[in-house]
């Protein structure tokens, strides 16, 4: 505890990084303040007193959207989108980057082809409110805060079938979005970590402390369970600590040529460099569970505008909408470890890797440079992604497998998923941005190794 307290007051005497500190301090306090301010017409304490009366706020696609925003969702919130059309915008051109020749040109043309990439993704960010502002507005007026004048809560002080309704809140939604991405950049630029992924996982934390509370109470007798619940919470943190961080060293040695010259001669100089290069086993991160979520929720959305209410085919696509169904989780694993693979042969160039290490005098020991390099770095990757795999998947089902042992519901949530993973992941990467603030100025870290990586 001691050299904790000497920690933090090493980062308050590093005045570069106390500033940056209290930037991205200031940015989060707006952000949650943001997130609890009502659309036009929109009578907040009815609101709360609505939600808090219904028990399916916190399942399905809708439940886990709103731990994005960190309720903004459910609220009807100014932040009721959050940064997620930022998130979709980023994936479509980052995709789009593997088919587009114009992309592929910008994404190799150094700090002004990025800055244009990030000026093609805020229009598109547009794009998406645009088309997502009016069916969110839609699914509050119909499923979330569904408008009925005759119910004995009084939501809606401007009817939601009016034109001073839907335009304002459509503008504002929109603009809330923007003014979200715009603090995640300022995060980026003069806080510290990465802005867009430290919005979202302070969404997601703001629901964890009633989410412990609800499960204290529902028994609060039967403390051993409670107490088996947090150590379980525990073991799960460290399981998505080794996920995200343990890495697969290859060795490479550099060769480096100096001459030295004398009177009567000249004579070269070969030495070499020893180094590695770090694979990740789970290179993916948290973007197959996305990609898989989005594919699993689909169809039970498309079913229920399409198919009447009494079909078979219906009852079967709710069941494959419910995060805590076997069906669900089956063909979920099958999908997570589909885009895992997937996802890291998009993202890792190992023939790019390989030319890089051909270029600048590099070489894996007993292979030869070009395309025997890229084939071993190929095969290592395919060796370490199937227990990342693995791994992703009992991570992205273990909240179904303890809600079947008697966890509550919106605790459950927390034992994997996308959630911890953004979490644990988001922290790591803050935490070794601090140690390098920390490690420069001679300071010991926050870690006592320094490092925040795991071999294997």
């Amino acid at each position: 505890m001691k050299g904790f307290i000497q920690t933090i007051q090493n980062i308050w005497s590093i005045k570069e990084l106390k500033d940056k500190l209290l930037v991205t301090i200031l940015l989060l306090l707006v952000y949650r303040f943001g997130s609890h301010i009502p659309l036009p017409g929109v009578d907040i304490n009815e609101v709360n007193r609505f939600v808090a009366d219904q028990e399916n706020a916190n399942s399905g696609i809708l439940g886990l959207l709103n731990s994005f925003t960190g309720g903004s969702f459910k609220r009807a919130s100014v932040f009721a989108l959050g940064i997620m059309p930022y998130i979709s915008a980023s994936i479509v051109v980052q995709l789009m980057g593997l088919a587009v020749p114009y992309i592929q040109k910008l994404q190799k043309e150094g700090e002004s082809g990025r800055n244009k990439v990030n000026q093609i993704t805020r229009w598109l960010t547009i794009g998406i409110c645009l088309v997502q502002a009016p069916a969110y507005l839609t699914l509050v007026t119909s499923q979330i805060l569904p408008y009925d004048p005759a119910s004995s809560y009084a939501i809606y002080v401007i009817p939601p079938t009016n034109f001073w309704f839907w335009f304002p809140s459509t503008i504002i939604l929109i603009t809330g979005t923007i003014f979200a991405m715009w603090m995640g950049e300022k995060i980026t630029d003069k806080g510290i970590g990465n802005g867009i992924s430290i919005l979202i996982m302070v969404g997601i934390l703001a629901d964890l402390p009633k989410a412990i509370f609800n499960a204290f109470e529902v028994d609060p007798s039967n403390g051993i369970f409670f107490l088996i619940e947090m150590l379980g919470l525990i073991l799960v943190i460290a399981m998505c600590i080794m996920i995200v961080a343990a890495v697969r060293k290859v060795p490479v040695q550099y060769v480096r040529r100096a001459q030295t010259s004398s009177s009567s001669y000249m004579r070269s100089v070969t030495d070499s460099v020893r180094s590695y290069i770090p694979l990740k086993v789970n290179a993916a991160g948290v973007m197959p569970i996305i990609f898989a979520q989005a594919i699993m929720f689909l169809p039970g959305t498309l079913a229920n505008y399409f198919l009447d209410e009494g079909s078979p085919i219906k009852a079967f696509f709710a069941k494959m909408a419910d995060p805590f169904t076997w069906e669900y989780n089956l063909i979920f694993g099958l999908l997570i470890i589909i885009f895992t693979y997937f996802y890291t042969a998009i993202t890792i160039p190992v023939n790019q890797m390989a030319e890089d290490l051909k270029r600048n005098g590099g070489i894996i020991p007993g292979i030869r440079p070009g395309k025997e390099t890229a084939n071993f770095l190929d095969e290592i990757l395919s060796k370490i992604t199937l227990p990342g795999a693995i791994l992703l998947t009992l991570l992205a089902v273990l909240p179904a497998i303890v809600k079947l042992l008697g966890v509550e519901q919106s605790l459950a949530m927390f034992f994997g998923g996308t959630s911890m993973l953004i979490m644990v992941g988001v922290i790591l990467d803050t935490v070794q941005q601090i140690n390098t603030y920390l490690l420069n100025h001679r300071y010991d870290g926050l870690m006592s190794s320094g490092r925040t990586s795991r071999d294997i």
